[in-house]
């Protein structure tokens, strides 16, 4: 697997940058639009919040896209930075648990 040097965008990145400038919403309409408040969202677009369940089906149905997307999307970027930032996870040893195949 190739590993990625520069971290992926957080999804509040993408929501800025592909709907809220391009078509000039701002982020109370948008939240108006998703049922949440104007705090949660612009937390989130400016990548101080994540991707909740919620709110990825909220996300998936305002932009006709899967709630899947934001959730990898916030997933990637999770995973790249707990990778890049901490290495105490890289002493972790097997357990040795032995799976015993079906028969």
């Amino acid at each position: 697997m190739r590993t990625r040097k520069r971290p992926p965008s957080h999804p509040g990145q993408i929501i800025k940058g592909l709907y809220l400038e391009p078509f000039s919403i701002t982020i109370t309409d948008l939240a108006q639009a998703l049922g949440v408040c104007r705090k949660t969202l612009s937390k989130i677009v400016n990548e101080r919040s994540s991707i909740t369940s919620d709110m990825a089906l909220r996300l998936s149905r305002a932009f006709d896209t899967s709630p899947e997307l934001w959730l990898n999307l916030q997933r990637n970027y999770d995973l790249w930075h707990a990778t890049h930032n901490r290495n105490d996870w890289k002493n972790v040893q097997p357990v040795g648990i032995q799976v015993n195949a079906p028969a």
